[in-house]
């Protein structure tokens, strides 16, 4: 079974007659990890996450400890694409407008314009999505969900690509204003971003004993080995990646396999599966090919499905996992041969 921890670095052979410029555009992607490494370490699986989402045309949720370098991986990504990117610190008083942006007079016209807010940005950085109110939260869904804003009836489209990157800290149980579901639903991944292990954090500590400040990576020596442009052109070449029939059906008994499991009062809504497919089909490509595997589905099947899942508050009293939950759902799935 492969993982995001493994990179795709060495593609599978790509089709007959793929596109040299979609060849050269995976290449460049695929050496973004490379040159987030640089600065950040031990978090390659979010990396790839992030990469697979931006590919979509999806959004990622991040979870993880503060001090695990969420805000430093961001910025890094943005570095390594050349894109631009802004980070928004959620508090209990944020409003809509502070996001989205807000009708302003202009003093020189004598007339109200619309200044366009944070979210007006290639990568979004929500830091703590989850200390805000659900109005001010629900501020992001017309951005994630159709790449635009709204405000006084006018549409203002977002820059492309587009990304958001919230975080949630799992110290508190629930934060101030927990996501609810529809909101959930709309982030493509959810990535755990665990506490390094013993090696990467004695690299970690060396790297700053010698100098390295978090808040100048381009000292770390990051560069841009891709671009926004590569983005786009892999987004339509993602498309393009073959799904039998065989992976197909493999996926929506997965997902079924989660609606029947005793455990669970949510289980992956067919929202979910498209997920899990357009996910797939992203590491596919990033993998060299122009088909999806059963591995590409286990794959992304964690962090693409386990927050879409509810447990039953019974089996929230007996300690269960929902990871182990969907584990077993996997697990009770025949794989396509």
């Amino acid at each position: 079974m492969t993982s995001l921890d493994k990179s795709p670095d060495s593609p599978d052979s790509p089709a007959d007659g793929a596109d040299r410029a979609d060849g050269a555009a995976r290449e460049r992607l695929v050496a973004v990890r490379h040159e987030v490494a640089k600065a950040v370490v031990g978090q390659d699986a979010a990396v790839s996450g992030l990469l697979v989402a931006m590919l979509c045309g999806g959004h990622v949720l991040m979870e993880g400890v503060p001090g695990t370098a969420k805000t430093l991986l961001v910025r890094t990504l943005a570095a390594s694409l050349s894109v631009e990117t802004r980070r928004v610190q959620f508090t209990p008083d944020l409003m809509p407008g502070d996001i989205t942006g807000s009708m302003v007079i202009d003093s020189q016209a004598g007339e109200l314009s619309f200044r366009g807010g944070p979210v007006f940005t290639n990568l979004l950085l929500a830091d703590e999505i989850n200390r805000t109110p659900p109005k001010t939260q629900s501020a992001l869904l017309e951005a994630m969900e159709e790449g635009q804003v709204s405000v006084d009836g006018v549409s203002h489209l977002l820059p492309r690509p587009f990304l958001v990157a919230a975080t949630q800290n799992p110290v508190e149980y629930e934060g101030t204003y927990p996501l609810p579901e529809a909101q959930l639903d709309r982030f493509l991944l959810k990535l755990v971003l665990p506490i390094p292990e013993r090696a990467a954090e004695i690299e970690i500590l060396t790297r700053h004993a010698a100098g390295f400040d978090p808040r100048d990576v381009r000292a770390a020596g990051v560069t841009a080995v891709a671009s926004g442009a590569d983005v786009e052109a892999g987004q339509r070449a993602v498309k393009t990646v073959q799904v039998s029939p065989e992976v197909a059906t493999y996926i929506v008994d997965i997902a079924r396999a989660t609606r029947q499991s005793p455990s669970l009062s949510l289980g992956v809504s067919p929202r979910g599966a498209t997920a899990l497919l357009r996910a797939a089909r992203a590491w596919a490509w990033l993998s060299g090919r122009d088909f999806v595997t059963p591995d590409d589905v286990k794959s992304l099947a964690h962090a693409t499905l386990v927050h879409r899942l509810g447990l039953r508050p019974e089996a929230e009293l007996e300690g269960v996992d929902v990871a182990q939950v969907l584990a077993s759902a996997l697990g009770s799935v025949p794989v396509p041969r």
